[in-house]
């Protein structure tokens, strides 16, 4: 019997799917502040319940479950904990002023695993990680000064 050494690449994408309590506040976050753009969408019942947002070639979906009713789902607690999704890009710095220049809050950049990082969490404690590699030394922390 032999093995197989390659396999097909059937699999072309992960795509976080984030279940979320304001759909309307999320996609301030997302799409005012994070400059996702909505690629598609189902309204039911006159109400948006789910959509693909994408920045780049990265993307996520978000889905805003009915709280009342027989298709009803009740989660306990806060939503995002422990859930980290990391987005790895041409250049995080930019991302960080970006976003930070909206209002959003970001951590301060950091060099870690020759990578410049820098988080925000959505309003359902969803943690989102900008990363783009880099020459700086470990454990550098953004200044201002850097491109």
């Amino acid at each position: 019997m032999s093995l197989k050494t390659k396999t097909d690449a059937n699999v072309q994408q992960a795509v976080p799917f984030f279940m979320v309590s304001n759909m309307e506040e999320s996609l301030r976050y997302y799409v005012d502040g994070l400059r996702f753009q909505m690629t598609k969408k189902w309204i039911d019942e006159g109400k948006l319940r789910w959509c693909r947002l994408e920045h780049g070639n990265a993307a996520l979906m978000l889905q805003e479950f009915r709280t009342e009713g027989p298709n009803s789902r009740v989660i306990e607690g806060k939503r995002g904990l422990g859930v980290s999704i990391c987005f790895i890009c041409e250049n995080a710095l930019a991302i960080y002023r970006d976003v930070t220049s909206r209002g959003i809050k970001a951590s301060t950049p950091f060099v870690g695993n020759n990578m410049w990082v820098t988080s925000v969490s959505d309003p359902d404690g969803y943690r989102i990680d900008f990363e783009s590699y880099t020459d700086t030394p470990e454990e550098t922390v953004f200044s201002g000064q850097e491109s």
